[in-house]
């Protein structure tokens, strides 16, 4: 079955955010799962870290990219969560290299809140012409998004904005499909054709 991979991105300090903004990423992380697609965050507190909450239970998959070398660099020197996680890839490339590894192992991003790593990631997945989801409302970066777009003349991109984290999640899942240009086959499909071409090697021994 291929599943979507769309990459939460917020401030992982939220002090600033507006009320509320946690909730909505829980729920942003909950309405990822429940569209068949899997949670991507860095690994991170804040925003992040409530979006892999609600992936997780919700009965998902959350995959977590850290800017750590190990997982004792994760926890002791960067002091970051394992709870929520599946799967964290320790990158070793610091904040800035491992926001560019995490923007483009995913599908789409999806901004919440976010300060200035927020910025990094949403100009790298718009330079990368990804699509991009805003969650207007929480405050930071993501309420400066829209603004910013249109001060500094670089087009509008891929980027859609809502205030509600279920009508989001659609938007950005429909400008994915639309992205993906090769169909991959269904996890029978798969199998069928496996079958397939162990008969054929099995009647082309026979002959």
């Amino acid at each position: 079955m291929r599943f979507f991979k769309i990459c939460v991105s917020g401030a992982a300090e939220t002090g600033h955010c507006a009320d509320g903004a946690l909730q909505k990423a829980e729920e942003v992380g909950r309405e990822v799962v429940r569209h068949n697609a899997v949670l991507i965050t860095g690994a991170t507190t804040g925003a992040p870290f409530w979006a892999a909450k609600g992936a997780k239970e919700e009965g998902g998959m959350s995959i977590g990219f850290s800017p750590a070398k190990s997982e004792h660099d994760h926890i002791e020197n960067y002091k970051l969560p394992t709870e929520f996680f599946d799967v964290i890839i320790y990158t070793g490339f610091d904040y800035s290299g491992r926001n560019l590894l995490l923007t483009r192992a995913s599908d789409a991003i999806i901004i919440i809140c976010g300060r200035m790593g927020t910025m990094n990631e949403f100009t790298i997945a718009f330079e990368d012409n990804k699509p991009i989801g805003v969650l207007e409302g929480t405050g930071g970066a993501a309420d400066e998004v829209r603004a910013l777009l249109l001060k500094l003349h670089k087009g509008e991109g891929k980027v859609v904005f809502d205030s509600d984290p279920k009508r989001l999640v659609e938007k950005i899942l429909e400008l994915v499909k639309q992205e993906k240009v090769v169909e991959l086959p269904t996890t029978r499909e798969a199998g069928e054709e496996m079958e397939k071409e162990e008969r054929e090697k099995a009647s082309d021994k026979l002959f």
